[in-house]
């Protein structure tokens, strides 16, 4: 605000305020909203976030609706610590805000306060994912346990398990149990909810290669298969 006073001529905050409103421009959501930006400058990411030189502006605009919309979109929900290192700053107070406004929701799991969705079918979806998560956390040598997979994609991954079918999902948790080795069928039964017998049983047939994949097309379906014709000279042609 200084800066602008300063190219405007001008002392007051309101007349700063009446030229901002004839272009188009963003506030920043760190720094207590104190920074501008024009939009055309803004370069948003996938995360919806744009940063110059520490100071952080959002497609959601304030760092209310911010912070509402990551929780909203969030797999697994949000404890703070975690919001705060998406956003780069502290989110407490905020959240604190939104629950008043019962724009979002908080539970206790694991002795911390998770935040959620307000909407009931998507809340449950992530405290299921999220108690998926703290079940077993040390999940090496899968692709839940890569240290570069963050606690959302393996909450993602929960999520993804759930919308197989059961000889996917089988097959699907039974090439994690080999990736893990000893003790794979447990532990990941564990961490997707499943019964370690179908575990086992997903992963003795991706061994063997003791299954069938799926016809793109039912048997009968799609063109006729149409065989070589003869001339009707030929004798296989007369003796038809």
């Amino acid at each position: 605000m200084p800066e602008l006073k300063l190219a405007l001529g001008t002392a007051v905050d309101v007349t700063v305020f009446r030229k901002l409103k004839q272009i188009a421009y963003r506030t920043s959501y760190s720094h207590r909203g104190a920074y501008y930006t024009l939009d055309e400058t803004a370069r948003f990411g996938e995360n919806g976030l744009w940063s110059f030189q520490s100071v952080w502006f959002s497609r959601w605009g304030t760092l209310l609706n911010t912070a509402e919309a990551y929780v909203d979109n969030s797999a697994a929900g949000c404890f703070v610590e975690e919001l705060d290192n998406l956003l780069h700053t502290g989110t407490k107070e905020p959240l604190l805000k939104l629950v008043r406004q019962e724009r979002v929701t908080r539970q206790l799991v694991g002795g911390l306060y998770l935040y959620c969705s307000i909407k009931v079918a998507p809340r449950e979806r992530q405290l299921r994912a999220r108690r998926a998560l703290q079940a077993d956390p040390q999940l090496a040598g899968s692709a839940a346990a890569s240290p570069e997979v963050t606690a959302e994609m393996k909450a993602a991954i929960v999520l993804f398990c759930s919308i197989l079918d059961e000889k996917k999902r089988r097959l699907y948790a039974g090439l994690e149990s080999l990736k893990l080795g000893y003790g794979g069928d447990q532990r990941i039964a564990a961490f997707i909810g499943m019964d370690p017998h179908t575990v086992a049983r997903g992963r003795r047939e991706l061994i063997e290669q003791d299954f069938e994949l799926d016809r793109i097309s039912k048997p009968g379906g799609g063109r006729k298969r149409v065989g070589k014709k003869l001339p009707k000279s030929s004798p296989e042609s007369k003796s038809c």
